[in-house]
């Protein structure tokens, strides 16, 4: 079984809106927008809006940990700190993107969102895994079993 070489995601520039299509695999390499060419920074956490839920997490050829949130939320607040630093650490091996329920709730319903936060783990357009609260050891176990 060969080991799959397209590492893309599409995700929106911060800055112009723009769908940009990007290797994650060369993240070092820091992507830009193909239309404001600013940065398109995989270090961190990608905000991902309802109508680009599809593109960015399930049609991604990368394994996407997705942060249901809420601005509100202080749980959510706790736990964002180690959802950057995932972002951080993992750059290159796994897209990380954040989803704010009260703007995104019909995803949110479709997923079964019942208490923030959530972090699930999609992999080739499917769940694989899924931590809600704030609940370290799980989390790190979800991205070590998506990036091995």
């Amino acid at each position: 079984m060969s080991e799959r070489t397209d590492r893309t995601a599409t995700v929106r520039c911060p800055f112009c809106l723009t769908l940009n299509k990007v290797d994650v695999g060369r993240a070092d390499a820091r992507p830009t927008c193909g239309s404001c060419e600013k940065p398109l920074l995989l270090d961190r956490p990608v905000k991902v809006q309802e109508e680009d839920f599809q593109r960015t997490v399930l049609d991604a050829h990368v394994p996407v940990l997705v942060d249901f949130y809420a601005d509100w939320c202080a749980p959510c607040r706790m736990l964002a700190p180690m959802i950057d630093e995932i972002a951080g650490a993992e750059r290159g091996r796994l897209l990380v993107v954040k989803v704010d329920t009260d703007h995104a709730p019909t995803v949110a319903q479709s997923y079964g969102i019942r208490s923030i936060p959530t972090v699930i783990m999609f992999k080739d357009g499917a769940e694989v895994g899924r931590s809600v609260g704030i609940m370290p050891d799980e989390l790190r176990s979800l991205v070590t079993r998506a990036v091995a």
